[in-house]
């Protein structure tokens, strides 16, 4: 940890001087730390004043013998002031003050060391290598605690996205309550009474989530990015998610009391799927005729094959200009004006296109279990 570039080959002599100071040394150094960094003010006790203690300690023995010789190896060293760095953050504070720590150790123990060192006739020049020694040493035990701090940080994050997972998955098996609760407590999370789910692209999933603010809960279902939005008929709410979207594509699904989430995501994701170019927040309500046609597309099918045949028999265009027709008329209840109106044509040429369609079709068009599966099929097909 100390390179011959900053040591510049200190004499061993160094350190034999400098170690039985090493005590009050220590001591010197915990006083200023428990004065000048404010979240250290405290009697080290338990494990937090053993770590602290522990540090100090270990980092003036430690550079005393790479002062003795610099290619000391020993790889269990790092783990005190990684250990540090992961304290910090399960204390919830940020690296703030253990680096103001390792500034306030390395100020005391330099003028300890330059007192002792020029006391004892050490020449200038080896003085000026120490001190550089001295900082370099302790910007590196600065670096394995931030190194600490950021393994903590990403084993933390890990498990909460492991236990978002856990959670948003027993919410859509309408789990037990108790397990619900038990996970939900675990994040921080109140298990609101109804809820939506939205639908998205599963890599859009953590922006979208951090836009929609902390109280959504998001995970990955089968390749979906699924965001539990609780309350989301809320005032504003609404607003809030199409800006959140953007010009992403996202599919909203109903609100439903909680133990129903499952209903809403299979709406959403059915949704998300109807149209994959659209562009902004799709609202499932929205597409509940879609969406019928869409979960029953065997039986749309068949009701095809049963009703529209004879369209099958018709040219590429002509079967086109018919099967437009038949929506038309289906829709319209056979007026031919208001179909020639939808149809953007003359309302002779639409009563034209009636006749043939009647030819077509037959009895079909006078039956009304008949219409509507004609038009459940043409509308699948459209």
């Amino acid at each position: 940890m100390i390179s011959s570039e900053h040591s510049g080959e200190l004499p061993p002599s160094v350190a034999d001087v400098l170690e039985p100071e090493l005590p009050a040394m220590a001591d010197e150094i915990l006083r200023a730390i428990g004065e000048e960094v404010p979240e250290y003010a405290r009697p080290l006790e338990g494990a937090f004043g053993r770590g602290v203690r522990s540090g100090v300690a270990q980092a003036l023995q430690r550079f005393l013998a790479l002062v003795r010789d610099p290619d000391t190896a020993d790889p269990t060293f790092s783990h005190v002031y990684l250990a540090l760095g992961r304290d910090e953050l399960r204390a919830g504070r940020t690296l703030d003050a253990l680096q103001s720590a390792y500034r306030v150790g390395a100020r005391v123990a330099w003028r300890r060391i330059a007192e002792v060192t020029a006391s004892q006739g050490f020449e200038r020049d080896v003085i000026s290598r120490l001190a550089e020694a001295l900082f370099a040493y302790i910007e590196e035990l600065s670096a394995e605690s931030v190194e600490g701090y950021a393994r903590a940080h990403s084993e933390l994050a890990g498990e909460r996205e492991r236990l978002r997972n856990q959670l948003v998955h027993a919410l859509l098996r309408a789990t037990s309550r108790a397990e619900v609760e038990a996970l939900a407590e675990e994040l921080g999370w109140t298990v609101p009474h109804t809820a939506s789910a939205l639908a998205c692209d599963a890599v859009r999933v953590p922006g979208l989530a951090g836009r929609l603010g902390p109280d959504v809960m998001a995970t990955v279902i089968e390749g979906k990015g699924c965001v539990v939005v609780p309350d989301s008929e809320a005032p504003g709410r609404s607003a809030r998610m199409v800006v959140a979207v953007g010009q992403r594509h996202a599919a909203l699904g109903p609100q439903l009391p909680i133990d129903r989430l499952a209903d809403s995501w299979r709406l959403a994701a059915a949704t998300l799927a109807l149209d994959p170019e659209h562009v902004g927040l799709s609202i499932a309500e929205e597409r509940l005729a879609d969406l019928l046609l869409l979960e029953g597309a065997v039986v749309v099918e068949r009701i095809a094959l049963r009703r529209l045949a004879p369209l099958d028999e018709l040219t590429p265009k002509a079967r086109e200009r018919m099967t437009l027709t038949a929506l038309a008329y289906v829709q319209h209840h056979g007026n031919a004006a208001a179909m020639a109106r939808a149809l953007h044509i003359h309302p002779q040429t639409a009563r034209y296109r009636i006749n043939g369609l009647r030819e077509l079709l037959g009895d079909q068009l006078k039956d009304p279990d008949a219409r509507f599966e004609i038009e459940a099929a043409l509308r699948s097909l459209r």
